[in-house]
């Protein structure tokens, strides 16, 4: 089968390699759609958080198939896979990007999301990901049946979404709060959707792209600011009578946006963090502390969301035809990635084996 496979940064291949066989209780994947991430281009790119640093080891590895948001049709699979999952020859499915261990400490508590040892589709050998014709989903895999009624770029962003609504969970939101979420992208834009669907007073949307502004009013945004002309500290301020947003939610990834964060929110106010950085972030950390003594929590992942995500999807509620901008023949990876790079041409680039 054809396949991208990782030698490292920035040597991604288009090669044949054998299509893998499955083994007892797992299931083989015929991949319709996978998407490729932000952490995907920075972890092309050879950002540390990947390939590590002085402060850190390299956690992705080489000779791996990337690819941690797909779906695909089961083609093959044993009683065993059958019972655990509930699914069939013919299903349409998606699997979440963690596959747990099921024995660290963080597993044995129900916070598989944060499983110790961390292997996730597309970033380790022992999980290939969907950068593929054909994937193996392995035991420990976690399998959601989706319709197939939704376009496969539309069925794969399930995982995307899936990311945005956990860290929607994260912030508590109430019906009072004045809610900024920061990057129309395909995870700004989803938390647009979750934000609004936990119908707090107002949700504001900042981007500098018009285009993705427009967007995020359909997926649920009160209130839309471009950045690049109108300062959204002074705007928040103007529509909270001065005091500053309730919630903040980060899924740009770029430094920039985190100081903006601390200063647009209101004193004990919560910032969520969802941006994978490709460098270190600094701040004024008394911002934090004794100037407003923020709720400060990270996001990770989109534990206990996917059932929402696929209902969201499958109910129409999302402009998803606007959102999958671009769909590229696997062996066109490259564009794809180079689409994503910048940033101004495409909102969700899928490949489609």
């Amino acid at each position: 089968m054809q396949a991208v496979v990782c030698h490292g940064p920035e040597d991604y291949r288009f090669e044949e390699v054998p299509v893998p066989v499955p083994g007892p209780g797992e299931a083989l994947i015929r991949v319709e759609a996978v998407g490729i991430c932000a952490s995907d281009l920075k972890c092309y790119h050879g950002a540390a958080k990947f390939w590590g640093d002085e402060n850190r080891p390299a956690w992705a590895e080489t000779e791996v198939i990337p690819g941690h948001e797909f779906t695909g049709e089961v083609v093959a699979l044993d009683e065993e896979a059958r019972a655990r999952w509930g699914v069939d020859v013919g299903d349409r499915v998606v699997a979440e990007q963690i596959v747990p261990c099921g024995e660290c400490r963080y597993c044995r508590r129900g916070e598989y999301w944060m499983c110790g040892p961390h292997d996730m589709f597309g970033f380790k050998r022992s999980t290939p990901g969907a950068m593929a014709e054909y994937m193996v989903f392995s035991p420990a895999s976690l399998v959601h049946r989706i319709s197939k009624d939704l376009p496969p770029a539309h069925a794969a962003f399930a995982e995307p979404l899936s990311c945005s609504l956990h860290a929607v969970e994260r912030a508590q939101i109430s019906f009072d709060d004045v809610v900024v979420v920061a990057g129309c992208g395909p995870i700004g834009l989803g938390m647009i959707a979750g934000a609004a669907a936990k119908s707090p007073a107002r949700v504001v949307a900042l981007d500098m792209a018009p285009e993705k502004l427009d967007l995020a009013t359909k997926c649920g945004a009160t209130d839309i600011v471009n950045i690049a002309e109108q300062d959204p500290v002074e705007f928040v301020r103007s529509i909270t009578g001065g005091y500053g947003a309730d919630v903040y939610l980060e899924g740009t990834g770029h430094p920039s946006a985190v100081l903006q964060g601390l200063n647009v929110l209101r004193k004990l106010g919560t910032y969520v963090e969802y941006g994978v950085f490709g460098s270190e972030v600094t701040v004024d950390w008394s911002i934090i502390s004794d100037d407003k003594e923020l709720d400060v929590r990270g996001a990770h992942l989109g534990p206990n969301c996917w059932p929402a995500a696929i209902r969201m999807l499958e109910s129409g509620v999302l402009p998803l035809d606007e959102i999958c901008t671009h769909q590229l023949p696997l062996a066109r990876f490259q564009d794809g990635l180079d689409l994503v790079a910048r940033g101004t041409e495409s909102i969700k680039v899928s490949l489609i084996p």
